[in-house]
C-alpha cells in the first residue's frame, strides 16, 4: 500500500509551470491585496518603518547601511506569514480577518522559526561580508550614503563595486532558491526545513526560466519600492500573496501532512 506522505525530510513532488506563470500569481495577489487592502497595507507599513529605521540608524555609516538594506530583503520572506495565510483562507473560501494575520503569528511552528534563523543568520552574514568589502577596499567607516555612491559605486576602481555585486547576487540566489516556497509551505504543510528547503530548491532548478522572472518581478518591484518608499505600501503585499500562489501553483502537496 502506498504511503499518504512522503518522509520528512524528502522534498516534495514540484510541477513543471509555463515560464510566464509568474504573472499570473502577481494578477493574484493583487486581487487578493484588492480584497484585504488594509491587512496588506499594515504588512507593507511594517517594511516600510523597518527599511526607515535602518536609514536612520545607518545614514552616517555607508558601510553598514547597504548591506543592511540587503540584509533585510534576505530575510523579508519570513515576515509575510500573514499574508500567506490571508491569501490561503480565500483560496479555500474561508473569511478573513485580523484573527487571520494573528493566528498565523502565534501559531507559527518551531519549523518556521528554525527557517527563520537560518535566512536571519544569512542575512548577518551578507551585512559583515559587505561592510568587509566596503571599508577594505573605501578605508573608511563613515562619510554617509553620498561618500558610498562617490566613493565606492562610482569608484576609478570598478573591481570593488563589482565584486560587491557578485557577492551580494550569490546571497541572493542563495536565499531565493531556499526561500522561494519554503516559507508558505511550512505554514501550510507539517514538514520539516529541509523538506520545506529541498522542495523550493527542487522548484527552481525544474523551473529555471519561470523562476528567473519570478526572481526578476521581486527584484525590479522592490528596487522600484525603495525608491520611491510610499509604494511599499502596496508592493510588499501584492508580492506576498503571489508568493503563496507561487507555492501553490508549483508544489504539489497533497500527500503531506497539512497544519492545523
Amino acid at each position: 500500500m502506498e504511503p499518504l506522505s512522503k518522509p520528512a525530510g524528502d522534498p516534495a513532488p514540484v510541477r513543471v509551470i509555463a515560464p510566464d506563470r509568474p504573472m499570473a500569481w502577481v494578477a493574484r495577489g493583487w486581487h487578493d491585496f484588492l480584497a484585504e487592502p488594509w491587512l496588506g497595507v499594515l504588512h507593507g507599513g511594517a517594511f516600510l518603518v523597518g527599511g526607515l529605521l535602518i536609514a536612520l540608524i545607518g545614514w552616517g555609516r555607508h558601510d553598514l547601511l547597504a548591506g543592511a538594506f540587503s540584509g533585510f530583503l534576505l530575510v523579508g520572506p519570513l515576515l509575510l506569514g500573514g499574508l500567506y495565510a490571508i491569501s490561503r483562507e480565500r483560496q479555500a473560501g474561508r473569511p478573513v480577518s485580523f484573527a487571520t494575520v494573528a493566528q498565523a503569528w502565534r501559531e507559527g511552528s518551531a519549523a518556521q522559526w528554525r527557517l527563520g534563523v537560518l535566512l536571519g543568520l544569512l542575512g548577518t552574514l551578507w551585512v559583515a561580508l559587505s561592510a568587509l568589502i566596503i571599508v577594505g577596499w573605501s578605508g573608511a567607516r563613515g562619510g554617509g550614503v553620498l561618500h558610498f555612491v562617490r566613493d565606492f559605486v562610482f569608484s576609478p576602481h570598478w573591481q570593488s563595486f563589482a565584486l560587491w555585486l557578485a557577492a551580494g547576487g550569490l546571497f541572493a540566489a542563495l536565499v531565493f532558491a531556499i526561500s522561494a516556497v519554503s516559507v508558505p509551505m511550512l505554514l501550510d504543510r507539517d514538514v520539516t526545513v529541509r523538506c520545506a528547503v529541498l522542495t523550493s530548491v527542487r522548484a527552481v532548478g525544474n523551473n529555471p526560466e519561470a523562476m528567473l522572472l519570478w526572481a526578476a518581478i521581486v527584484m525590479v518591484t522592490v528596487l522600484f519600492a525603495l525608491a520611491l518608499l510610499l509604494p511599499m505600501l502596496v508592493m510588499v503585499p501584492v508580492l506576498g500573496h503571489a508568493t503563496w500562489h507561487a507555492y501553490r501553483d508549483v508544489v504539489d502537496a497533497g500527500a503531506l501532512p497539512a497544519r492545523h
